[in-house]
């Protein structure tokens, strides 16, 4: 019997259990040497995926002798920018590349190449680049709700490198925070269930405990759970708007008034819905209230280079009050090297793509972010309505754009592996077991929202009368998902990301 097999078979063990168990299991020098090779013979088919210019292109695992002429270097690139464009240029990829028009790119482009040596570290030489985080922070927090913008008692914020650091920034300055206002020593998070994974990954990078809580129904979280949930050592409570997975949009009225009336904190993470949300609600959609204007909000994060349509690599972190922003900061004044400080993580930071995401912010306006809602959503409409009428298949919760569908009769991911053959290029979820697609610009284009329903019925109908075909990816998933030792599916995530830094 194999090792997942046997995994599969020791399901009914409790979790803490189970986790000692292989633990134990693991060290057994046979038992290893077992588990890697199923590893290897899991991810072998996945290799010549993730690498598929090997045979074509020339690999460098050292520098050239003598440097590579420009003209081949960027003809090289072109040909394979060219190549991986296509699929999201014509609306077929979920999320990803969230504008994508070609004078919008351009636009972008030359925003960044004017900028290209400018780094906010060095403000005194770039102060253009301040100039732009600035405003940056200050039209993003008015779009959320911000009566006063700046100031002691407004909201302000900083400029971070996507949704990531600015969910990490934010956890780590409610940290510090209560760790020098409360005293606290051993700080808690209160996220539910489907809040996004950088919260845990803030909580592994800073000692703070992640208390989950679970999701209605609906996929929202549990408000009585939270309030269960809240202890001494609680510094930060989280709801999104909306959630990743499922699109839906948490109980942030309930939840952060709970946080404010207990004093401890509350981060909408808005960074999938930030440039959406607002302009939906102008729209007549039913938005509930999610942003500053709830006085229990604390912070929120929202990326510009999602639906903001800037660059990849910008998003925006806000707080309510510059006393709060202040436990966000590094700063030294003991270092040989003199005085240093730095807003975020990074030091040195690319100061182009603050230029190209304030150029985006400012070109597009109001009236262009209401327009792509207007079309975004419309899009979504169609293709929710597309999904309903497929027996097989149910959304899950009541999504706006992002739209979760799963099935009780089939496997939802040999669904995906067939949307995956006819070009689609789409997101599996877990817990339960689900497919996503959040809705861009690229499917706005006449004839995608179409196109993807006939081939998600097509898709369905393939996997009903082949029911045992499961292809590629489809394994990978349906193991991830059940598989009882969540220790072993970590591992094959991490031989994942040695493929991709494999030369």
């Amino acid at each position: 019997m194999d090792i997942v097999s046997l995994s599969q078979k020791l399901k009914w063990i409790p979790a803490p259990v189970m986790r000692l168990l292989e633990r134990r299991l693991k060290r057994i020098p046979a038992v290893r040497r077992r588990i890697e090779r199923e590893y290897d013979s899991l991810l072998a088919e996945l290799e010549s995926d993730l690498k598929p210019y090997a045979a074509e292109f020339p690999a460098h695992d050292r520098l050239p002798a003598d440097g590579i002429p420009r003209g081949e270097i960027l003809a090289q690139m072109e040909t394979l920018q060219q190549r991986e464009s296509a699929r999201w240029a014509e609306g077929f990829v979920s999320g990803a590349v969230y504008h994508g028009d070609p004078a919008h790119i351009e636009f972008l482009n030359r925003a960044y190449a004017l900028n290209s040596q400018s780094n906010p570290l060095h403000a005194d030489i770039f102060p253009s680049t301040t100039k732009f985080e600035a405003e940056m922070v200050a039209m993003t927090a008015r779009m959320l709700g911000a009566a006063q913008v700046g100031g002691e008692n407004g909201i302000c914020g900083t400029v971070s490198s996507g949704g990531t650091e600015s969910i990490l920034l934010a956890m780590k300055t409610y940290r510090d925070w209560a760790r020098e206002t409360k005293g606290i020593r051993h700080p808690e998070m209160i996220v539910p269930r489907t809040a996004h994974a950088a919260f845990e990954k803030a909580a592994q990078y800073f000692g703070i405990k992640r208390v989950e809580i679970p999701v209605d129904e609906n996929f929202r979280a549990d408000v009585r759970a939270a309030k269960k949930a809240i202890s001494r050592n609680t510094i930060v409570m989280v709801g999104s708007a909306p959630s990743f997975p499922h699109g839906v949009i948490d109980p942030i009225t309930e939840l952060s008034e709970l946080a404010r009336q207990r004093g401890i904190g509350f981060h909408t993470d808005a960074c999938l819905g930030g440039f959406v949300l607002p302009f939906a609600e102008k729209l007549g959609y039913p938005v509930p209230p999610f942003d500053f204007r709830l006085p229990g909000v604390t912070s929120m994060s929202a990326d510009t280079h999602k639906y903001g349509y800037a660059a990849k690599g910008t998003s925006v972190v806000m707080y309510r009050g510059a006393a709060l922003r202040r436990f966000q900061y590094y700063t030294t004044s003991e270092w040989a090297g003199g005085l240093y400080f730095s807003p975020t993580f990074a030091g040195s930071r690319p100061g182009a793509l603050s230029a190209a995401g304030w150029a985006a912010l400012v070109s597009i306006g109001e009236e262009g972010y209401l327009d792509a809602a207007r079309r975004i959503l419309e899009t979504a409409e169609t293709i929710k309505q597309g999904i309903a009428e497929i027996p097989e298949l149910r959304i899950l919760g009541n999504p706006l754009w992002v739209i979760a569908f799963a099935s009780d009769t089939l496997n939802v991911y040999q669904i995906m592996e067939q949307m995956t053959r006819r070009g689609w290029s789409l997101n599996g979820l877990h817990k339960p077991s689900a497919v996503h697609i959040a809705i861009t610009l690229r499917h706005t284009q006449p004839g995608v929202a179409a196109r993807f329903v006939s081939d998600l019925r097509e898709s369905v109908a393939y996997v009903k009368d082949h029911p045992r075909e499961m292809g590629t990816m489809a394994p990978v998933y349906g193991l991830a998902a059940t598989l009882p030792m969540r220790g072993m599916v970590d591992d094959l995530l991490k031989r994942y990301i040695d493929i991709l830094y494999r030369v």
